[in-house]
């Protein structure tokens, strides 16, 4: 089933997050802790491997920072902000704990943002805990404050943290406004500052309703929190297209809404995956999220969270400082890849593996995994150089039994480098390339099959039709295979008239069972659900169908949509479009 990722909402009550630094000439301490070594000169350019923290370790980085410094990480998104100027009384400003931190952050060479969120406990006219925000022109004060203060310093601000979580889910209009202010009184206090528009999660449909509310043109860059879809692609091989569409994705809506921001930049700044899940998949991750986040375009990836916090077992370091292998993981990735690498293409091994190739510090690099959940042998054609992430520990080989866990490959044929590069406008292939389709569909009768339909169970879920369905799939051992994605390439963020048919009857003792349908859709905040269907009987199968004219995939929570487990079998599921 998909993750769920609960703990980082704590997040939700910040009120402060980030900076950016600039250059420093003498090392500072912060809040106590020891002067680093001598500076590293921040890099003016932002690089696509950063990190993050939570509200606890946002208050001494000397604690955690110069480890990911060490590795490479030097664009932090949090560190002091917002109302935390302007603590207790409208108009007093207090600077002290936001330079400090500013200054010990550039004495080390990292470069971060700065976000505006929340209330300031002085206010009394907006809704607490939410919105809308009744005291607009206070908020567009502090804002205008804080930029003035920090120019120089600070570029990036990002507006309010994952919307619409913190605001008692409020309409995206309220959210807009808060956007508008924020722009206007930004750029009016430092024409450089670049304000970032936010959402949760990989809410791509509600960023549409707020750029349509208003905020159109109000924004430099974009953020999303995309754990969930990160969690599902870990723990269902195959499924890494996602991912991978999360960039196009937006790129469509921006084109749609808001066609001169359609190439700002796109910022994580949050991802990570909990340890409670083991240490071999938090290294599985943090090595997928950056190179398939690299290979999208994604401009940061700030992983959360560099030290253990408030949020539980998220960090590259536990609570002692101790680095995970994820951590050596991450720097190994650096290492090879450079800080600023550039990426050539993409290529499926044995027809089914993803690689990604990139230019690296020393030559081409390809960074893979299997597919399934089963290891495959893949033949190179001649030695290559297979890199383990967590230990670095080099082998040399033509022929490597590729697993779950990703490698990094050098000297690898220049046949694979041409083969990426002509692959690199292509669709990202999912089992096939279904862009111009019709219909897509899966199939639980005698022989499990996808045509542009996924289920979330992926290759795992064959197993499962055979234990429990026989020729279907067992309607109350869903294990994932309740849950569907179509293919980004058949249908993302556009809407367009569709039917949702599922074949379905009782199960054997004949009980009585709804099939129920929940799907994305333009209205509301992510999902909707139709009137469900009552299956007649078990004598036959039966066509639950359903016409549907405001469904907007986006995969916000990592599917597009799913239907209740229950006592019932699934034959088969197809999407079709219809003509308008």
């Amino acid at each position: 089933m998909i993750f769920n990722f609960k703990y980082y909402r704590i997040l939700v009550s910040l009120l402060l997050a980030s900076c950016i630094c600039v250059s420093a000439q003498e090392p500072a301490k912060e809040q106590g802790g020891a002067s680093p070594k001598p500076a590293l000169k921040p890099d003016p350019v932002m690089s696509p491997f950063g990190i993050g923290s939570s509200a606890v370790r946002s208050r001494d980085h000397s604690k955690w920072m110069p480890q990911m410094v060490e590795i490479g990480l030097r664009d932090l998104r949090s560190c002091t902000g917002g109302w935390g100027a302007e603590p207790e009384k409208h108009g007093e400003w207090t600077w002290t704990s936001m330079d400090d931190k500013l200054t010990y952050l550039e004495s080390i060479g990292v470069t971060s943002g700065m976000m505006f969120n929340g209330l300031a406990k002085w206010d009394t006219k907006s809704v607490k805990g939410g919105l809308p925000m009744n005291s607009l022109p206070e908020w567009s004060e502090m804002v205008g404050k804080v930029v003035e203060h920090t120019k120089g310093r600070v570029k990036y601000f990002e507006c309010w943290n994952e919307p619409p979580n913190g605001t008692k889910n409020a309409p995206a209009s309220d959210y807009a406004k808060v956007v508008i202010a924020t722009y206007d009184a930004a750029k009016a206090a430092n024409p450089d500052a670049l304000v970032g528009m936010a959402a949760k999660s990989a809410h791509i449909s509600y960023l549409d309703q707020a750029i349509k509310a208003g905020a159109k043109g109000h924004f430099d860059y974009i953020t999303l929190h995309p754990y969930e879809i990160l969690g599902t692609i870990v723990k269902h091989p195959g499924t890494e297209p996602m991912y991978m569409s999360i960039v196009p994705t937006v790129r469509k809506m921006l084109a749609a809404q808001d066609p001169t921001k359609v190439n700002i930049p796109i910022i994580l700044t949050e991802i990570g995956f909990d340890t409670k899940h083991g240490n071999d998949n938090q290294t599985r991750a943090v090595i997928m999220a950056y190179a398939m986040g690299i290979a999208q375009g994604i401009a940061c990836i700030q992983w959360f969270e560099g030290m253990d916090g408030d949020s539980g077992p998220l960090g590259l370091l536990d609570k002692s400082a101790k680095p995970r292998p994820a951590y050596h993981a991450l720097g190994q990735l650096v290492q090879q890849l450079g800080r600023h690498p550039a990426y050539i293409g993409w290529i499926l091994l044995n027809e089914k593996h993803y690689g990604f190739i990139f230019q690296g510090v020393k030559g081409t690099v390809l960074v893979t995994w299997a597919g399934t959940s089963k290891p495959e042998e893949i033949d190179f054609g001649q030695n290559v150089q297979i890199i383990d992430p967590p230990t670095g520990k080099s082998t040399e080989a033509a022929k490597y039994n590729l697993s779950m866990a990703p490698v990094i490959v050098t000297g690898i044929p220049e046949k694979l480098v041409a083969q990426e590069k002509e692959n690199k406008g292509k669709p990202f292939p999912w089992g096939g390339d279904y862009s111009d389709a019709k219909s897509v569909s899966v199939t639980f009768a005698d022989k499990y099959v996808e045509k542009g339909l996924h289920t979330m169970a992926a290759d795992t879920i064959a197993a499962d039709v055979a234990a429990y369905g026989g020729n279907a799939r067992a309607g109350e051992v869903p294990k994932g295979g309740n849950v569907f994605y179509v293919d980004p390439n058949f249908l993302s963020y556009s809407t367009v008239p569709i039917e949702i048919t599922a074949v379905v009857k009782r199960n054997e003792k004949n009980d009585p069972a709804k099939l129920t349908l929940e799907y994305e859709s333009t209205t509301g905040n992510g999902y909707k659900k139709p009137e469900p269907f009552d299956i007649p009987d078990n004598q036959q199968w039966h066509n639950a169908t359903w016409k549907i004219d405001d469904a907007q995939f986006v995969g916000t929570w990592a599917f597009n949509f799913r239907f209740n487990s229950g006592k019932f079998l699934v034959q088969s599921v197809t999407v079709t479009k219809l003509d308008k």
